[in-house]
């Protein structure tokens, strides 16, 4: 089951050229969370139009990072309650780009979020 990161463009680039992508969610480092969000593919467009609805976020994507790799690696993931007793996967460390498997165009703003095929 792959995992998603909705990434801002920028953190995304430069996390390919440091090796390491440090950003947890819209406005928050790993650093001060602790964990990368991420979701499941039919968890994405809820957290995209909750988080990044607005369009205040800038240019985004959709990160798909391939679990087996993430699993090999040794990464510490969980399933955890995002507040609402609905479970999300957690990533306790940086995300290798390595991972990333394919990277989804996304249209946010004016209240919506669309990725992948559609936001194309």
């Amino acid at each position: 089951m792959p995992l998603f990161h909705i990434a801002e463009v920028p953190d995304w680039q430069a996390a390919q050229v440091s090796g390491a992508y440090e950003r947890s969610t819209r406005g928050a480092s790993l650093a001060d969370v602790g964990f990368v969000h991420c979701s499941l593919r039919d968890q994405v467009g809820r957290v995209g139009t909750f988080i990044y609805a607005d369009g205040g976020a800038g240019e985004l994507v959709v990160l798909e990072l391939d679990d087996a790799l993430v699993a090999a690696s040794g990464a510490d993931v969980r399933l955890e309650d995002g507040g609402t007793g609905e479970l999300f996967p957690h990533v306790y460390g940086p995300l290798d780009p390595a991972w990333v498997v394919a990277v989804h165009p996304v249209r946010a703003g004016g209240g919506t979020f669309v990725w992948g095929a559609e936001a194309g």
